[in-house]
């Protein structure tokens, strides 16, 4: 797949897209992530991109034109399944989401900066809005490179154990619960024995029942919502 990002600050998105699973993806072929500088489409002598904005708000805003010429290049060369905004007021990204989204080709990522982007771009270019949680910060930089972490692990390859992103939190609409790891005993303190048995069925019958109770304890917001659209949820999992 290819995501292109679009900022006033592409600095910002060095390290968090050049690391890691994302560069994996990158070298295997996976995904191809472009970060395209906003003030390279202003017209502006001093590659200025924001403005004061009308009336007597406060704050700068990122001006249409820059955005619309970006956009516009982009989608001259080929078809994008969504371009997305990152907004504080936009739907939260979940998992869910994030799965969606790995199945797409092409989306462009808006990153707004202070005050946002002139509603008429939200209004007329943005497919979709999200956000990653009630607040607010300086730019959608960050906003941007945790949805595009997201997206790309999800991606088949994209991790060396495939099966790794299924058991993720949120990915059945569960927390998981805590794992461990060698010494299975370290200043008295034991893994489970259940963990040590060999018996996969029971392990994973354990690993389900430890996943709801965390849920529970943590977010039971969580698993009302998901018990809403699966209710057979706490039947004994075979």
């Amino acid at each position: 797949m290819r995501i292109d990002i679009i900022t006033a600050c592409p600095e910002l998105l060095e390290s968090p897209l050049n690391h890691s699973i994302i560069q994996r993806a990158k070298d295997k072929g996976l995904a191809e992530i472009y970060v395209h500088n906003l003030r390279d489409y202003t017209l502006d002598k001093h590659r200025k991109v924001d403005d004061y904005a009308f009336g007597f708000s406060a704050g700068m805003v990122l001006q249409i034109e820059p955005i619309d010429r970006c956009i516009s290049a982009l989608k001259a060369e080929r078809d994008y399944d969504e371009i997305i905004f990152t907004a504080p007021d936009g739907e939260p990204f979940t998992q869910k989401a994030a799965n969606s989204l790995s199945l797409k080709q092409n989306i462009i990522i808006l990153c707004g900066h202070y005050k946002g982007v002139d509603q008429r771009v939200r209004d007329h270019f943005i497919t979709k809005e999200y956000s990653i949680g009630d607040f607010v910060l300086t730019g959608g930089e960050m906003p941007a490179a945790m949805m595009t972490d997201a997206i790309v692990r999800l991606i088949p390859g994209a991790l060396g154990d495939e099966t790794s992103a299924l058991s993720d939190s949120f990915q059945d609409g569960l927390l998981e619960a805590g794992v461990y790891t060698r010494p299975a005993e370290y200043k008295g303190w034991k893994v489970p024995e259940i963990l040590l048995s060999g018996h996969q069925a029971k392990i994973e019958e354990w690993l389900y029942e430890q996943n709801l109770q965390h849920t529970q304890e943590r977010r039971p917001d969580l698993l009302a919502s998901t018990l809403s659209e699966t209710p057979d949820l706490l039947k004994p999992q075979k």
